[in-house]
């Protein structure tokens, strides 16, 4: 579950800890196009469009709910980004380990 990660204190930067939705939506873009999936033959693709996952996520992380793309990219390396809501609306418990200034 990925508000788990809220738990892994270890891992919290706040060069990576955001309030602005924007902010995020940027560093998955970024990391995205820095890593771009794997296509079929033919230049079809095989994962959803980087427009399609980013009016997804503009649409859910307001609301609390994490957002996680995962894709093969062309040397077959698995590439995973997660962005984790605190509160988080599914572990409201779990405190967030960086809370913004």
């Amino acid at each position: 579950m990925t508000g788990h990660w809220l738990l892994k204190r270890t891992q919290v930067s706040p060069e990576r800890t955001w309030t602005d939705v924007c902010v995020a939506l940027a560093w998955l873009t970024k990391l995205y196009q820095e890593n771009p999936p794997f296509e079929r033959e033919g230049g079809r693709q095989a994962y959803c469009s980087l427009e399609d996952k980013l009016e997804y996520a503009s649409d859910v992380l307001p609301r609390g709910v994490d957002v996680t793309w995962v894709h093969y990219t062309p040397s077959k390396n698995l590439f995973a980004l997660s962005v984790v809501c605190c509160p988080n609306r599914f572990h409201p418990d779990v405190p967030c380990p960086l809370p913004p200034a």
